[in-house]
């Protein structure tokens, strides 16, 4: 293994916390002896050909320094290469850090537990969610979410104000105001299609999404397989109900509310745009594949 590690950095993560964290893990993996290479891009396209670049070259590591959208970005360059991903986990949501138990918001921990991981050979292989685009392949770690959830993330994304989480609270009441059930086909594995109304569709290779909300709180992120999170036709008042047990996990418990486990999923959907770690994919229909052991993590 190369002894040149290469930092991947979003110093605007977590209000600039990305930028501040960079500097503890560097120290971190220099004292355990590595070399250190820091990789920023002028924006995500960049950043993403940088690190491919570093990769092809033959780093020994790649530490995401950021939030889910970094490590979402990390992924699509180590998918089925066999140089590790290890996390500094200072973003908004840090789901992809939450279910591999991870530190988050704790910079130098996970700085030097990187370097231990990667001294001691620790390393975890995992699933990712395989998305294919006209544009290629898109990879994902946490959760593929359609439906109410990315309707709340459209109408937050097209608003200018207020900054930061209060923006989408404000979406939320919106799409709840204007609030209907989706006609869904579903198609799992091989299987038929069905057609069914739901309020949303989440595919999880991990458990949970937007900071902690255990959408699909029992997925495992290395049985091959997907928990598929269908929340049903229900009223607002029983959204609003079930809405706030998604922090536990137990809304799964409720009656409106199914799981389904597959490697293969298919969306369909008229008006819906699916998102994958927090990301858009586009519009549907998707249909999403879980790729065993695509990606090599340090823990």
């Amino acid at each position: 293994m190369s002894s040149e590690i290469t930092l991947f950095v979003n110093p605007t993560a977590g209000r600039g916390r990305g930028a501040h964290a960079a500097q503890p893990a560097a120290s971190a993996l220099r004292a355990s002896g590595f070399s250190v290479r820091t990789v920023v891009g002028a924006d995500g396209a960049d950043a993403l050909a940088r690190l491919r670049a570093a990769v092809r070259e033959g780093t020994g590591a790649v530490i995401a320094v950021g939030g889910d959208g970094m490590v979402s970005l990390a992924l699509q360059a180590l998918a089925g290469t066999a140089v590790p991903l290890g996390v500094v986990a200072v973003g908004t949501g840090n789901d992809f850090a939450r279910a591999l138990g991870l530190p988050v918001r704790e910079p130098a921990r996970a700085g030097r537990l990187a370097a231990r991981a990667l001294k001691e050979g620790r390393i975890r292989e995992i699933d990712l969610g395989r998305v294919g685009r006209a544009g290629g392949d898109t990879w994902y770690g946490t959760v593929l979410c359609s439906g109410f959830d990315s309707r709340v993330n459209d109408r937050g994304n097209r608003m200018r104000l207020p900054a930061g989480r209060f923006k989408y609270d404000l979406a939320m009441l919106a799409e709840l105001a204007a609030f209907r059930p989706f006609p869904y086909r579903i198609t799992l594995d091989d299987g038929e299609a069905v057609e069914t109304e739901a309020t949303l569709v989440a595919v999880g290779n991990g458990s949970s999404y937007g900071g902690g909300m255990r959408i699909c709180a029992d997925a495992v992120p290395d049985d091959g397989l997907f928990d598929v999170t269908v929340v049903g036709h229900c009223s607002r008042a029983t959204l609003l109900k079930v809405f706030p047990q998604v922090y536990k996990g137990t809304h799964l418990s409720h009656p409106k509310v199914t799981v389904h486990r597959a490697a293969k999923v298919t969306l369909e959907a008229a008006g819906i745009t699916a998102y994958a770690d927090g990301e858009p994919l586009g519009p549907l229909p998707v249909t999403a594949e879980c790729v065993p052991a695509a990606v090599r993590v340090l823990v």
